[in-house]
């Protein structure tokens, strides 16, 4: 089997080779988002400990 016979996939290249990036366009987003997320998540937790240790100390 040469390296053209394999990426052409007995015709079906389009098909295969779509779904390979569809696949990997998922996983890549499955990845990205909760990546995003937890990084928003961990500002807003900074940001959240700074008020409450301003308002803390300014109480005291």
């Amino acid at each position: 089997m040469s390296l053209s016979e394999f990426l052409n996939m007995g015709g079906y290249a389009v098909f295969v080779w779509s779904s390979y990036g569809l696949t990997l366009g998922v996983l890549l987003i499955n990845w990205w988002l909760p990546f995003q997320q937890h990084k928003q998540n961990l500002k807003k937790l900074k940001r959240q400990y700074r008020q409450d240790r301003k308002r803390n100390d300014s109480s005291s």
